[in-house]
């Protein structure tokens, strides 16, 4: 028996045959196939060369762009410094009955066992543009609205059975693709059948392309995969959601609340406050910034995490005037492509590669005297040894470290314009030492104090 029923329309297996062939045509592409590290703290290549996460929030990139603009987007963030870009096949924005740019809806009839080949060969070719470009797609199969609607537009479409035939129909098709699988879709599932629907999902995802992809889970706000799906073999790594909410919420308790589970996982925050997003999703509140963006990236990654996500609110939704927004979006994507806030997570990522950072484990208590809670709260990651030190400091405040080693070089690193400040005097024994960052203390003057002994 076939594994879909054969209609008048092309067949999935012939689908899933068309975007094989396409995606095996570009099995040089440089970006990387990833599984989870030895120590199953991040998540390195095939080759086991370490991957630094990080991630742009595209949310709405096959259903809003065409591929001229597609590409555009693409070349852009990799030129920042991304190596991911998340994005949804079956969109959030009334994804199932409003067609792409290409004038095509992803499925016949709401029906998710008969695929529209017009639609997913736009998808083919921009994962496959995007993976020449050296990003990975961290590639959700729908929105959560499409199983558990609580709030947007839906419809409900998924049982437990057209789930399971729906992922192995996209695990096959991008078997040869270098994706990473995200399940849910800023939902938590709630009744039964939502479980049933995301583990049939991940079952069909784990056949189709047979275990080539990790494969993870995008909670709601406030929330993590972990609460629901932790023991569950097909949960490679998990994910939180800090969100939107709060001025100052502090996204490292989170990430230090899944880097301390049993089994170890590694784990990232795939959605904190987006730059330029209204702060608690209303206007009169103010927006979120650069800084804000800035300091959930380094709070996140010095609290354990394998990188970081980064989003802005118009690119997620890709909004131009003209077009339907969500939540008071104020700056059309084209331009919003080049806040600073993407700029400013693309050096994070370049500092962290030029240290030992798969070795970087959250020391707070090495904090002798300085904030270490509320919205300046000082984050501290060092490698075993204490070989190499790295402090992030909010507001730039003066701090004591209790230091286990004697540095022979540090400097500080300004993570607004990545430039680096000698330290031209170091501590000249081990223990108590006294840092000042430069300039003065205010909201928004973070820098980063970087220690080694080489």
């Amino acid at each position: 028996m076939p594994l879909y029923p054969i209609r008048s329309y092309s067949h999935p297996r012939l689908l899933c045959l068309l975007g094989a062939l396409l995606f095996a045509s570009a099995s040089a592409a440089p970006a990387p196939q990833l599984r989870i590290s030895e120590n199953h703290r991040h998540l390195e290549t095939s080759d086991q060369a370490p991957f630094f996460w990080l991630a742009d929030t595209a949310w709405e990139l096959l259903h809003r762009l065409d591929f001229e603009e597609s590409k555009h987007y693409l070349h852009v963030r990799q030129d920042q410094g991304f190596n991911v870009v998340q994005t949804v096949i079956l969109a959030e924005q009334n994804g199932l009955k409003v067609p792409n740019a290409q004038g095509d809806l992803p499925l016949h009839e709401l029906d998710p066992t008969r695929p529209n080949e017009a639609y997913f060969a736009h998808v083919d070719r921009v994962v496959a543009e995007a993976n020449r470009s050296g990003l990975v797609i961290a590639l959700l199969p729908t929105w959560g609205d499409k199983f558990n609607r609580k709030w947007g537009v839906g419809p409900e479409i998924f049982t437990p059975s057209n789930a399971y035939t729906f992922g192995r129909f996209l695990g096959q098709r991008y078997a040869n693709a270098a994706v990473v699988w995200v399940l849910g879709g800023d939902r938590s599932p709630e009744e039964p059948d939502d479980f049933a629907i995301i583990e049939a999902m991940a079952k069909g995802l784990r056949e189709g392309d047979q275990g080539r992809h990790l494969i993870t889970y995008h909670p709601q706000g406030r929330q993590t995969s972990a609460r629901y799906f932790h023991a569950a073999k097909w949960l490679d790594f998990n994910m939180h959601q800090s969100g939107h909410g709060d001025p100052d919420y502090p996204n490292f308790k989170d990430t230090l609340t899944d880097y301390r589970r049993e089994p170890t996982k590694p784990v990232v925050d795939g959605e904190p406050c987006y730059e330029d997003i209204p702060i608690g999703f209303k206007p009169e509140n103010g927006w979120f910034g650069a800084f804000a963006t800035r300091r959930a990236a380094y709070w996140s990654v010095l609290a354990g995490a394998l990188g970081h996500t980064y989003g802005h609110h118009s690119v997620w939704q890709m909004w131009r005037p003209g077009v339907s927004g969500a939540l008071a979006p104020r700056t059309a994507w084209p331009e919003a492509i080049h806040y600073p806030g993407a700029h400013q997570v693309g050096y994070l990522k370049a500092l962290m590669e030029s240290l030992p950072w798969t070795e970087l484990m959250p020391n707070e208590k090495t904090v002798v005297s300085g904030p270490t809670t509320g919205a300046d709260a000082i984050r501290i990651a060092a490698t075993p040894d204490f070989s190499t030190l790295v402090a992030y400091v909010p507001f730039g405040g003066e701090f004591t470290l209790d230091l286990a080693v004697v540095p022979t070089s540090g400097f500080w690193f300004n993570p607004r314009n990545a430039t680096r400040i000698p330290l031209f005097t170091l501590p000249s024994r081990a223990g108590s030492a006294k840092f000042d960052p430069p300039a003065d203390e205010e909201r928004g003057n973070d820098w980063v104090l970087v220690l080694r002994r080489l």
